[in-house]
């Protein structure tokens, strides 16, 4: 370590330094990198930091975040059995879903996603697709070809500042595009996992 950066781990830390930590530290734990009380004590070390080589150790044993941009596209496709992408899950920007003979499934309930936009470009083909997004999300399905199986937008607009935006794309197919809020037995089964 040179002179210049035994000096810089001396500098003291700024509120965005320590939120940048504490972003990571939330990301880490729904990754299921940090368990729950690892995530409290790093939280509180973080928050009470002082200077940057306070903050560093932090994060230190953490893989490095992937910016966004540099994500892999995400493609699924139904085929004869079904897919599923539902749990806690990395959401890149563009994702493509072929519903095919057995149906998809993107469930973004649990992601924790801290993305602006998501790009879904969906197919509903012979059986379908499925999107559920948490509330005060905000979907735009302008570009959506209905086709034959059509589009069900089932959201509301009420949204909450920050939340991410999916923009939808794609053709219903035969079967149809479903893309929703959580009902009700899954808003019980979300707040249950919560407590």
């Amino acid at each position: 370590m040179t002179n210049e950066n035994a000096e810089y781990g001396h500098v003291r830390a700024s509120h965005d330094d320590r939120e940048q930590v504490v972003e990571r530290l939330r990301e880490a734990a729904i990754e299921g990198r940090l368990d729950p009380d690892e995530l409290d004590t790093r939280l509180g070390q973080a928050l009470t930091a002082k200077t940057l080589s306070d903050l560093a150790p932090l994060t230190a044993d953490l893989a490095p975040v992937v910016p966004p941009s540099a994500r892999t596209p995400l493609s699924l496709d139904g085929g004869i059995h079904g897919v599923k992408r539902e749990g806690r899950w990395q959401v890149p920007e563009r994702i493509t879903v072929y519903g095919g003979m057995g149906g998809a499934r993107l469930d973004f309930t649990r992601t924790g996603c801290r993305l602006r936009e998501i790009a879904v470009e969906a197919h509903g083909q012979m059986a379908g697709v499925v999107i559920i997004i948490p509330d005060g999300w905000a979907a735009d399905v302008d570009r959506f070809d209905q086709g034959l199986g059509g589009l069900k937008d089932k959201t509301t607009p009420d949204t909450t500042a920050g939340a991410p935006l999916l923009r939808l794309s794609g053709t219903g197919g035969m079967a149809g595009v479903v893309i929703r809020h959580p009902n009700n037995r899954e808003r019980r089964k979300l707040r249950k996992e919560e407590s």
